[in-house]
This record gives structure tokens, C-alpha cells and sequence, in this order.
């Protein structure tokens, strides 16, 4: 298989244990079978919420707009899961939230590896806060650089990426994504510019999938991959980019695909290098996209999975940090101290409790 190796380059791994593997993970649920879609049986909201604690956790630095994290979590009978579609998302789509909370908290899931490489992660921050913040991501060898930040210019982002490839060396791959924010024409504007610093690929650069299709035709001959993120986890059709021919990688999220099951199938049908990230989990969260990544990833990427690095506090006395560019494949174990300490006000517990019920009676529903 070729994948990219240094600085987004083509070469043959082995790769670790994954789909093909004779190791590969196993899944046993409790209940009495999956329900269409594969992701098992939806309990009854008593279950839910028998164990369920709302988190708020502060953030290291600004990322996404975002200042504190708020999250659900829950034990389920298989160990403890998440809920945390992002507070602007409707119901809807909070329901694929779910649906990945019951699949991982019901569903005995087996790891297919025992670590995954992981990518650091950086914000729309100056130049000159760069070292530090990889300072917190030890043996990291992949970096991803958020671009096109609302209030920041191209002249920023190329600065920005220049001082990530100047710290990480000429080995390193970096990767830059724009969350959808640049138009067409600004896009290939911006990866013209930032093409010399040998990007592993562009992440979501347009908003549509029309776009992107064009950018790929556009901009050809850069040598920068079109990666889709928002155009799968958000779409009605996560495999219509791939159909599409709009993208080079796939970026799979757990959660909103609807859970390790379900992302595991899309990966499979859309044939298209995949890499993990997280949706700004907790570490329960991050240990569902581990066991994803551990199975469906495409051997040579990092995944996005060490955004525990970016948290004040987490869930757990144990979080998922990367230790030698990697964090395990395992479930994390919360902490009833550290839910008691980042406990949510009582206000915004009351909030997500009832968006808990709202979602659940529309997959009770469905």
C-alpha cells in the first residue's frame, strides 16, 4: 500500500494491525441485537441518565471560538461513553451524537492496536506561541494548523505554517485546515501560498462539495491533497465527496458519524485514504476515536486524537495525552472527583439534559 510518509510523501508501510488483520477488533453488545445502521439498541432514557454527569472544561487556548467545552457523559453497561454535539447543533444532527454514545456504552468494542500516532494540534495563535504549544504534544511527528480563522488574514496563516515546519523540521508532515471558511477563489489563493511548506494536505478548504471538486482541478499541479471533514460528518451523505471525486482523504469523526460501528462502515464503502480526528472530545470520547482510528485509519497518518492536550482538566485522572507521538487505544475511566469539579451550572446541565430527551424521542421514533 502506498501512503504518505515525511512530510505527506508517498511510501509502502505495513502499517499496525487494522481492518484486514487477523487480530482485528470484535464487537459484542448488550441487548438483545443492532438496530438498522448497526449501532445496537437504543436504550431507555432512564438508562441514560442513571449515570450522567455535564462537564464544562476549560480550554488551554481559544480554538473554534470555543473557551469551554461542555460535554455529556454516561456510563453504559460496556464502560463509559459521551454526548457532545456542539451547543449550536440541532437536534437532528445531535442524533448521530447519540447514536455513538450508545454504540461505544453498550457495545464491547476490542482494540485492533495497542497505541495510534497522533497529530498535534494548533490554534489560529502567533508565531511566536508555536514552540510552546508543540511543547505539549512530546514525540509528534504530524501537525495540523488551523487556517482562515474569522478576524485573521492569509498573511497570518502563512506565518503561522512557516513557524510550525521551522520548529518541527523538514521531516515533519503538517497539514492545515480551513474549516470550510476560504471560497474557491481564496483557496487557491491561500494554497498557492502555503504550498512551499510541503503540506500533507488542505483540510474542508471549501465549504461545498462542488467546490472542492473544482479546487482539486485547480489546483493540481501544488501537490496539496483535498481532505473532506465537514463534507462527510456533516452531510445527509457522507460518501457523496467520495462519489464525487472531491476529495483525496476522508477526515472520520466518531461521534458525529454516529459511532465507531457506523464510521467504521463508511470508511469501508467510500475507498479513499481515511484519517481520525476528534470533535473536541473528552478522553471518553477520544478513547471511542481511538478504537476507530486503531481499525480504519489508513496506516502512515496521524490522527487527530490528541486534543486532551488542549483542556485545562479533563473527565479522568488518566487522560489521553500523547506520550511518544501517541495515545492508546482504551476506554477512559471517569472520575467522579474531576465530574463533581468540572461539573456544568446547574442551568446548563438542565440544558443538556433535556436535549438528551429531545434526541432520544426523535431516535425512539425513527
Amino acid at each position: 500500500m502506498l501512503v504518505p510518509g515525511p512530510g505527506g510523501r508517498l511510501r509502502g508501510t505495513s502499517g499496525w494491525p487494522g481492518r484486514d488483520h487477523p487480530d482485528r477488533w470484535r464487537a459484542r453488545r448488550h441487548g438483545p441485537g443492532p438496530r438498522a445502521g448497526g449501532w445496537g439498541v437504543l436504550p431507555d432514557l432512564a438508562d441514560l441518565t442513571a449515570d450522567a454527569h455535564v462537564v464544562a472544561l476549560p480550554m488551554r487556548v481559544r480554538f473554534r471560538g470555543i473557551t469551554v467545552r461542555e460535554a455529556l457523559v454516561l456510563r453504559g453497561p460496556a464502560g463509559w461513553t459521551e454526548f457532545s454535539p456542539f451547543v449550536e447543533y440541532d437536534d437532528a444532527e445531535a442524533a448521530a451524537w447519540l447514536r455513538a454514545a450508545v454504540d461505544f456504552g453498550w457495545t464491547d468494542h476490542e482494540p485492533a492496536a495497542d497505541s495510534v500516532p497522533v497529530n498535534a494540534t494548533v490554534p489560529a495563535i502567533a508565531p511566536d506561541a508555536v514552540a510552546g504549544l508543540l511543547a505539549r504534544y512530546p514525540g509528534c511527528t504530524t501537525a495540523k494548523v488551523k487556517v482562515a480563522e474569522p478576524g485573521t488574514t492569509v498573511d497570518d496563516d502563512v506565518a503561522r505554517v512557516a513557524e510550525v515546519r521551522r520548529v518541527m523540521g523538514a521531516d515533519a508532515a503538517v497539514r492545515v485546515d480551513a474549516n470550510g471558511l476560504w471560497t474557491l477563489d481564496q483557496a487557491v489563493d491561500a494554497l498557492e501560498r502555503l504550498a512551499p511548506f510541503d503540506l500533507q494536505y488542505a483540510e474542508q478548504p471549501c465549504r461545498t462539495v462542488p467546490e472542492l471538486a473544482a479546487l482539486r482541478t485547480r489546483t493540481a499541479g501544488l501537490g496539496v491533497r483535498v481532505a473532506a471533514d465537514e463534507s462527510v460528518r456533516k452531510a445527509a451523505d457522507p460518501l457523496a465527496v467520495a462519489r464525487a471525486g472531491a476529495a483525496d482523504v476522508l477526515v472520520v469523526k466518531a461521534q458525529p458519524l454516529g459511532g465507531v460501528t457506523a464510521a467504521q462502515a463508511v470508511v469501508a464503502d467510500a475507498g479513499l485514504p481515511c484519517v481520525v480526528s476528534s470533535a473536541l472530545d473528552t478522553s471518553v470520547g477520544l478513547g471511542m476515536g481511538a478504537f476507530l482510528a486503531a481499525e480504519a485509519m489508513t496506516p502512515g497518518f496521524a490522527a487527530g486524537l490528541g486534543t486532551a492536550a488542549m483542556f485545562e482538566s479533563d473527565v479522568t485522572p488518566t487522560p489521553l495525552l500523547p506520550a511518544g507521538g501517541r495515545v492508546p487505544v482504551r476506554r477512559a475511566e471517569a472520575s467522579r472527583e474531576l465530574l463533581e469539579r468540572n461539573a456544568a451550572s446547574p442551568e446548563r446541565r438542565a440544558w443538556w439534559l433535556a436535549r438528551l430527551e429531545r434526541v432520544h424521542g426523535l431516535l425512539a421514533a425513527a
